[in-house]
């Protein structure tokens, strides 16, 4: 069994930012225009990132850190579409074979960009997706295995979002942050805890599926039906075990977000900064809107807008997901 995955020290996320510069951008941390909300809402809009979501960060952090005669034989990884992209986007810079392990559902438009980066594609089903997750590989795959949540370095360069927004917003509350495998949440808690913040950290989930949720309510990791929805990317139907003391001990706990919520957010975010964001990145601001995140100066990551065009379309036009 993988054990528990360490936090990146503050060092750790401070080289990571240094590794990724001029790969990853530093995105724009904006006050959100929205009257009558219950708290001072922020939005850090890493959906503006050259892939369309924060995962650049981690995966550059990742295999820049990798040894270059490793490295040659190329990288792969396994994702529900942003992870694959970070890691593919990061390949094709350097030059070096990408593959990505993809559950077959997975959004059209990660698909598309992955093909355009030229990655090699494998679709599975989703236990087997899960089974590479769990045991960090895949035998028709050749390469570096980049896990997309639970690597330290992988964490490290989920922290330097952390870093950006306490150099932009110190004196913040709370933030609030998309929860998939867990690496983005923990690692902006593990940034903001080196430098001294007392901001909670908060994961937020979507209503088809909690598990960290139901895990945090029990004590311990459980596993929760996945339902159909346009929030993809996020929930997994269980916690890494390996990302469950980490969670566990970093973040504030957890909120949840309802299809109807996230679609208003969504919108919303459109209507009022003409950003493109997909369901797992709104979930965040879904929750504060809400008034789950409290009250204050409350930091919601948006990580991504990776949506399908015409899905898109029938959520700002009202007609549903």
């Amino acid at each position: 069994m993988i054990g528990p995955v360490s936090a990146p020290g503050l060092g750790a996320i401070r080289s990571a930012a240094e590794r990724i510069h001029g790969v990853a951008i530093r995105t724009p941390l904006l006050r959100l225009n929205a009257e009558q909300a219950p708290a001072e809402i922020w939005i850090k809009c890493e959906n503006l990132q050259p892939i369309g979501s924060f995962k650049v960060r981690p995966a550059a952090s990742a295999i820049l850190n990798v040894p270059a005669d490793q490295l040659a034989r190329g990288v792969y990884t396994a994702s529900a579409g942003n992870m694959a992209q970070g890691v593919a986007y990061t390949a094709r810079r350097l030059n070096v074979p990408c593959s990505v392990v993809l559950p077959r559902d997975a959004a059209a438009a990660k698909v598309s960009a992955l093909q355009r980066l030229g990655a090699r594609i494998l679709f599975v089903s989703h236990e087997e997706w899960w089974d590479v997750l769990k045991n960090r590989g895949h035998p028709d795959c050749a390469g570096r295995f980049i896990h997309p949540a639970a690597d330290t370095d992988v964490i490290a360069g989920d922290g330097t979002v952390g870093l950006e927004i306490f150099s932009d917003l110190p004196d913040l509350d709370t933030v609030v942050v998309p929860y998939g495998g867990g690496g983005l949440s923990c690692g902006i808690a593990a940034a903001l805890r080196g430098l001294g913040s007392v901001a909670r950290v908060f994961a937020a989930e979507g209503a088809h599926c909690a598990p960290l949720s139901a895990s945090l309510a029990a004590g311990h990791p459980v596993e929760v039906a996945l339902a159909p929805s346009f929030i993809t990317g996020l929930g997994a139907g269980r916690v890494l075990e390996e990302m469950w003391p980490l969670a566990h001990s970093l973040l504030g706990g957890a909120l949840v977000a309802t299809e109807e919520e996230t679609a208003a957010a969504v919108r919303l975010l459109f209507e009022r900064h003409r950003l493109v964001v997909e369901g797992a990145g709104a979930v965040s601001v879904a929750c504060a809107l809400a008034g789950r995140a409290g009250s204050g100066r409350v930091v919601c990551v948006i990580s991504g807008g990776n949506i399908d065009a015409d899905r898109f379309a029938r959520i700002i036009g009202g007609a549903g997901q």
